[in-house]
């Protein structure tokens, strides 16, 4: 049984979770982006999903990979392929590389967190409100558009409103104030997502396999990633049974084994609402706040590979 990771080593979560494969003992190799133009990798798929990579100083058989950590930082952007420029031999060996480990993860037989293909509904914001919403969830009133006199018009129905992007690309959830009335026109040079402001108290649940660890959330400000002067405090919680089953059976039906969720209880009538499903969760900003052992699950779950899969959701 061999555990791999994918990505750049000192990146906080694939490190956090490497120290705990490291300290459960699980054989692990680790394929770091970074070292991308030393990287070699050939493809066996004639009898079964296998193949060899390999690197500076390691050589790893495909094929005795039972579970794998994804955390693929965007290769056009590493430091070894923009200084060669694109279109250099460094910018195909590297679209190869990538192209070849994602093809690979795709159809390896192994526990896989999480394959791309599952992660890519992210791309999608509305489309990923319309899954929630199947789950039990409330999800706020939406629109997406490029419409200004639309946006405007959303606005004086539902009087709070946030704004934000509609991509999987990290972005600033802010409240339209009426400085940004002039500014709207803007919209109609990009697509962009309103929702009704939804006043209460937010909670962050990530489901690893089948267990689930959930923090609250107190911060007055907009987007308490972004709290600016505004005071953060999280602390581990435990969030109704039923709120942690449609979490479970949310991240199952994405085909997820590892997420973030973002909720919040609506006040002052108590209602959950669910904003997002993050399929490859930055943890360690909640872990290292409240030391609920998000990265020891991950690597539990990966040593144990499908086996352990099978034996939590049975």
């Amino acid at each position: 049984m061999l555990t791999l990771l994918w990505g750049l080593g000192s990146e906080g979560p694939l490190a956090a979770v490497l120290r705990e494969l490291d300290r459960l003992g699980a054989p692990t190799s680790l394929i770091d982006q970074r070292e991308v133009l030393d990287t070699e990798i050939e493809l066996d798929i004639a009898a079964k999903v296998g193949g060899t990579v390999r690197t500076r100083d390691q050589v790893v058989d495909l094929a005795e990979v039972t579970a794998c950590y994804l955390r693929p930082y965007d290769w056009q952007d590493l430091s070894a392929v923009t200084l060669a420029g694109q279109n250099s031999s460094a910018w195909h060996h590297a679209a190869a590389i990538h192209e070849a480990l994602t093809c690979w993860s795709e159809i390896t037989s192994g526990l896989v967190v999480n394959r791309l293909a599952a992660m890519a509904g992210n791309g999608s914001k509305p489309y990923q409100l319309a899954q929630i919403g199947r789950f039990g969830f409330r999800v706020p009133e939406t629109i997406v558009t490029t419409d200004p006199d639309a946006a405007r018009a959303f606005w004086e129905q539902h009087g709070s409103v946030i704004y934000k992007s509609v991509s999987a690309v990290r972005s600033r959830v802010s409240r339209l104030e009426a400085e940004h009335f002039e500014r709207l026109g803007d919209v109609a040079w990009c697509p962009t997502q309103f929702q009704r402001y939804i006043a209460g108290m937010d909670y962050r649940v990530h489901v690893v396999g089948a267990e689930v660890f959930a923090c609250e959330v107190r911060s007055e400000a907009d987007d308490y990633r972004y709290p600016g002067a505004h005071r953060v405090e999280i602390k581990a919680c435990r969030v109704p049974w039923e709120v942690e089953d449609r979490c479970r059976r949310l991240t199952a039906a994405m085909q997820l084994f590892l997420a973030g969720i973002d909720l919040r209880r609506s006040h002052p009538d108590g209602e959950w609402y669910c904003f997002e499903v993050n399929p490859s969760p930055g943890f360690t900003y909640y872990e290292n706040t409240t030391g609920l052992p998000i990265a020891n699950a991950i690597a539990r779950l990966l040593a144990a590979g499908t086996n352990g899969l099978r034996h939590t959701s049975g």
